[in-house]
């Protein structure tokens, strides 16, 4: 190997590129790419000090002083009196927890008798009030529209029956028409809920049953699914539509209730027509109650049809959606977690979800046999060249506009690779489920999959006029993307961008004599490059102006035919060695569909006869629909008959498969996740083993074969499942599922990963980390990477595509690694990864990794010094936020507590230990309990529990094990000189205290600065005023525990605290000014009404004085008593 000349390399911990930097001519597109700037990532820094080892255990005790808040707490109203207990344990975040709801003031209009008979429970009648309190639905937002409410409740709680609550209450007070709207046709599934609250007698009209146009529905709910909605009819030349039709039949003054179900699948309202719809009849009936009802809300992009809940708009921090979207979205999880719980304490929100106590996940890494990693490593070099025969081909037809060629490609590429990820595990699936089956009868096996393969079934069968005497391998998708859209005459006629230019009317001009049957005449371009990226290419020229260009070549269409041709040979044989379609061979394996209740959207099959031969069969069941083979075949699952259930995400909706105490299958459910879906939303119907009710709660198996590239789809799952728990349950780690978390590549430090590993397999950088061991040809080789990096199109090779400066984005890169062989993508895949967690470990060293809510630490001895209070904006209501000031926090462990945890340790290595160097007088002490592995989890007198654990191996190179007695001493010592001492000050003195700094390192006793309160009112403007000072927009959101109460507070830098308190103050003029420009509209109005009443009073004495007048006159007229002359006659 070369020698690294580099000075960062000859330290041991930067690695350059062994042959130097890699600019040579096999990418011309890179050369101008300047260090800085491939993926828009700062550069590296070049010259890091090795830290010594007192200041490297320094280091270890302040990286990270904050521990992890508790995921979960048992939830019982706090506010609400009434009804009978959930007949199962409930939880809440503990991040929500710790926010009161607002006092309960409305009072219940439903029956006494279905609050007494348990039809709602406290749980679901509490949500029931909130969404009916005067906090809500009796408040008119700045907008002028009524403001909404937002049911979060996860599966298992009851939703349905809620969501009929509140119709069920609005129906009594006289409100007698609802719509509501819904994903999914579950029109028997609403009626069953109003039925089960006694709400039988309030009638559901289906909004697809009812003609164009027909309003004469008097009352009743108007059941819609989100699809209905932009429903349209031309019928008699007259637009109809279903959103005018809604509209008619609500009135403009209607005032009743609107529900949302599911209302994610609304999501990205301004681009698709549903969304959309979803917005106009809010905006259009500004009086209507509206509830939001979703578990799965997903990412904050998807909140903005939930426009009733006056987080942004007039009179809030956010002055539109896309400001509210872009301060959350730039200040991470953290901000998320804001604002579940102001939306909770503001009396617009609630979350609850079955508990998960007893339920395990667990997730299985399959291994791959030889075998299978040669095929697979075939299809990959295979691929590679059909990648190299597509380019050859669009150039030589002179392709100008390659965009829906290269999407096909790589749509097909993914598919493929997707198909045989899934495919390696399903031996070993039926080994784990065949196990569990056998594990004494108390066991079943439901397996969930996302994609059924039919499509490709469907076309096999086409081309074999509807016989099939074999399974279908995962070879269709590649020959099919070949069959259909390999370059061909018509497609580069066909793609071409027109110069729109209009064609001459009447017969064209003949081609010329020389351009042959098996020949097409193209012009030349300079830029008929190759756009692997699916991005549309220029070109100012087009097929269609051939005459007009001296430049023309002959291309051999036969040529073409051929190199088509040899392409699906290959295919065909390596179609041999392929898997087949998963589903069926699930099936076939288990032992066919007798055995196997299968939930999906497909209308037939491939089996496998008693006689081994094999035939493709309808699904279709005597005078039943699909939908209805699936209602059957949970059936004969849950009534034990087929013990294996397989159920797709096309099926899922609306079928539970729990171990329910009413069915005669309660074996414990083992849920498997072959295939793992592409969103948290999906991800959340896989939960539909988890429910109310059940005899055992269920095992989670997530099967992730040893392929790096699969970690994609894992990667979207915990992308969307953080969120997906920050936002719908304030806690992000709710719903993370514990190990998948370590999947989620797809933030700011995946995307730093792929530039710095890009960089340094290009030669540009060096790099601190290492390349991984175990490369076939050592590091040399891994680094010549580049060229298999071109094939799956994760780095270009096309200089027009570079002078783009196209990026390579995380989704593309964890996408296109699947192509590659199987020993370079797990390489690459690590090396991704080795960067991603040092960029990690980095950031939380220097104080800027958003690790959401975290727990202050200390021992309930937390004195708030002082505090201000200032008042914040809000829509309706003005909110107000607290600074405290000094806060201080003693997080030492004292020896009582220290002794009395080692007195229930019982491990041979667990107990006190002393280090073998002096810290000034004395020894370093530590108490070591036995963690996970073999690590061991740590406690200091100074700090309590340390955050990062211990290896054995590490406390014996610098520790030496001793007994309690041995250690007090030290601790006892240790404990009292770090009280309002640094770590420094053990040796004498500390460099920044005789600088006149501030040094807290490995002190007892925290001084923090927090704010507390409405919090999302003040985020924006404190994020700003702290990234000005400190170059960091992470606002750290911290719970402080005191002996009366939690606390969700920011925690403030100390030299950020005057111009926080600047910035509130600002703001709390604003408020006041505000209001008080308010109170004065108001006594301007109270006059000019009161001006109003003095006026119309005074005029109505007139009248009355006038009228008496003229009736005298009248009676004096004719009164004979009067001389005639003193008569006054009337004119």
């Amino acid at each position: 190997m070369p020698t690294l000349t580099s000075a960062m390399a000859m330290d041991g911990e930067n690695y350059l590129h062994p042959e130097g930097p890699q600019l040579d001519n096999d990418l011309p597109c890179l050369d101008d790419i300047s260090t800085n700037s491939l993926f828009s990532s700062p550069t590296d820094s070049l010259s890091e000090y090795a830290a010594t080892e007192e200041e490297e255990e320094a280091e270890e005790e302040e990286a990270e002083e904050l521990g992890h808040v508790d995921t979960y707490a048992e939830y019982k109203p706090s506010k609400a009196t009434i009804g009978i207990s959930h007949p199962d344990i409930v939880v809440e975040t503990n991040t929500l927890s710790s926010v009161p709801p607002p006092d309960i003031t409305y009072t219940l209009s439903i029956p006494e008798s279905t609050i007494k008979n348990g039809l709602l429970s406290a749980l679901q009648l509490e949500a029931i009030i909130y969404a009916c309190q005067p906090q809500q639905h009796e408040v008119i937002l700045q907008n002028k529209q009524r403001a909404g409410f937002l049911i979060g409740d996860g599966a298992g709680v009851g939703k349905g029956r809620t969501v009929a609550g509140i119709i069920l209450e609005n129906y009594l007070k006289g409100r007698k028409k609802a719509l509501f709207s819904i994903s999914n046709d579950l029109k028997f599934d609403a009626e069953r809920d109003l039925k089960d609250i006694d709400a039988a007698t309030i009638p559901v009209h289906a909004l697809n049953k009812i003609k164009y146009g027909d309003t004469a529905t008097s009352e009743g709910v108007l059941f819609a699914t989100y699809s209905a909605l932009i429903g349209e009819s031309q019928a008699g030349g007259q637009l109809r539509t279903r959103i005018k039709q809604i509209l008619d039949w609500c009135k403009p003054e209607f005032d009743g209730v609107i529900i949302f179900d599911e209302c994610h699948k609304a999501k990205n309202a301004t681009s698709t027509k549903m969304g959309k719809a979803v917005l106009d009849l809010q905006s259009k009936l500004p009086h209507a109650r509206v509830v939001y009802a979703s578990a799965t809300a997903s990412e904050p992009k998807n909140m903005i049809y939930m426009s009733r809940l006056g987080i942004w708009g007039e009179g809030t921090p956010f002055r539109t959606f896309d400001d509210f979207l872009h301060s959350i979205e730039k200040r991470g999880v953290g901000a998320m977690e804001i604002v579940a719980m102001d939306m909770k304490v503001s009396g617009m929100y609630i979350a609850r979800q079955l508990s998960f106590s007893g339920v395990s996940f667990r997730i299985e890494e399959i291994g791959l046999d030889g075998d299978f990693k040669e095929v697979y490593n075939k299809a990959a070099k295979l691929w590679a060249e059909a990648l190299k025969t597509f380019m050859q081909a669009a150039d030589e037809l002179g392709m100008v506009s390659r965009k829906s060629l290269w999407g096909q490609f790589w749509s097909s590429h993914q598919r493929f690779f997707k198909y045989l990820c899934i495919a390696a595990k399903v031996r070993s699936l039926v080994e784990l489920a065949q196990k569990e089956l056998e594990a004494g009868k108390l066991q079943c096996i439901v397996i969930g999959l996302q994609s059924t393969g039919e499509s490709r079934t469907r076309e096999v069968l086409d081309e074999n006029d509807g016989h099939l005497d074999r399974f279908v391998s995962a070879a269709g998708v590649f020959q099919s993307l070949v069959t259909k859209h390999f370059p061909s005459e018509k497609q580069s006629r066909e793609k071409a961008p027109s110069n729109k230019r209009k064609k001459p009317r009447g017969r064209q001009p003949k081609v010329p004599k020389h351009s042959m049957d098996n020949s097409i005449v193209i012009n030349i371009t300079d830029d008929s490059s190759s756009d692997s990226d699916g991005i549309d290419t220029d070109s100012n020229s087009s097929p269609d102006s051939l005459l007009d260009n001296d430049d023309v070549i002959f291309v051999n269409q036969t040529r073409i035919e051929e190199m088509k041709q040899d392409l699906l040979n290959k295919i065909a044989e390596l179609g041999k060695e392929l898997p087949l379609n998963t589903l069926d061979e699930l099936i076939d394996k288990f032992g066919g569909p007798d055995k196997v209740s299968e939930m999906t959207g497909r209308k037939g099959r491939v089996v496998r006869r008693p006689d081994g031969t094999v035939r493709y069969e309808s699904r279709a069941e005597q005078g039943l629909t699909i939908d209805h083979i699936n209602l059957k075949e949970k059936d004969r699952f849950m009534s034990g008959e087929k013990l294996v259930a397989i159920i797709s995400e096309a099926a899922s909706s609306g079928i539970s498969l729990q171990a329910d105490k009413r069915v005669k299958n309660q074996r414990r459910r083992v849920h498997m996740t072959l295939e793992l879906p592409w969103s948290a939303d999906r991800a959340i119907q896989q939960f539909r083993t988890h429910r109310s009710n059940q005899v055992t709660a269920p095992e989670y198996i997530f099967l992730i074969s040893e392929l790096a590239g699969e970690r994609r789809f894992a990667s979207i799952v915990a992308k969307r499942l953080e969120s997906l728990g920050a936002l719908t349950h304030g806690d992000r780690r709710a719903t993370e599922t514990r190990d998948l978390s370590r999947y989620n590549f797809e933030n700011k430090y995946g995307t730093k990963a792929l530039d710095k590993i890009t960089k340094a397999i290009l030669g540009f950088i060096d790099n601190k980390v290492p390349p991984p061991k175990g490369y076939p040809g050592g590091d040399a080789m891994f680094f010549r990477m580049k060229a298999g990096m071109v094939d799956v199109g994760i780095l270009c090779k096309e200089p027009r595509i570079g002078n783009n400066n196209e990026k390579c984005s995380i989704t593309k890169f964890l996408n296109r690694i699947l192509g590659l062989e199987v020993h370079k993508q797990n390489h690459l895949f690590q090396y991704f990864t080795d960067n991603f967690d040092y960029l990690i470990e980095k950031d939380k060293k220097e104080g800027k990794y958003d690790m959401g809510i975290l727990l202050a630490p200390g021992n309930d001895e937390i004195y708030e010094e002082t505090q201000e209070t200032f008042l914040t904006a809000g829509n309706p209501q003005d909110g107000q936020v607290v600074l405290y000031k000094q806060i201080s926090v003693d997080r030492g462990m004292p020896w009582d507590e220290a002794y009395n945890k080692s007195l229930n340790l019982s491990g041979h290595d667990e107990g006190f230990y002393l280090s073998m160097k002096l810290r000034g007088n004395y020894p370093c002490v530590l108490l070591a309990e036995q963690g996970r592995g073999k690590n061991f989890v740590v406690y200091k007198p100074n700090i309590g529990k340390q955050t990062h654990p211990e290896s054995l191996e590490k406390l014996h190179q610098k520790y030496r094990k001793v007994t309690p007695e041995e250690a007090r001493d030290c601790w006892e010592n240790q404990f009292t000189f770090s009280f309002k001492k640094c770590s420094h000050a053990n040796n004498g003195k500390c460099k920044k205290i005789e600088e006149g700094q501030e040094c807290l390192q490995g002190m007892r006793l925290r001084q923090y600065h927090m704010l507390c309160g409405a919090l999302l009112r003040v985020w924006k403007r404190v994020s700003d005023v702290v990234s000005d000072i400190t170059n960091s927009s992470i606002l750290q959101i911290v719970r402080l525990k005191t002996k009366q109460h939690n606390k969700q507070v920011i925690k403030i830098p100390e030299n950020c605290v005057p111009r926080v308190r600047d910035e509130l103050l600002q703001m709390d003029d604003e408020v006041k000014k505000r209001r008080k420009e308010k109170e004065v509209a108001a006594e301007n109005e109270r006059k000019r009404k009161l001006e109003y009443l003095q006026g119309h009073r005074q005029l109505v004495e007139n009248l009355t004085n006038h009228k008496t007048m003229h009736t005298q006159s009248l009676t004096q007229s004719f009164d004979p008593r009067f001389p005639l002359q003193h008569r006054m006659h009337p004119q």
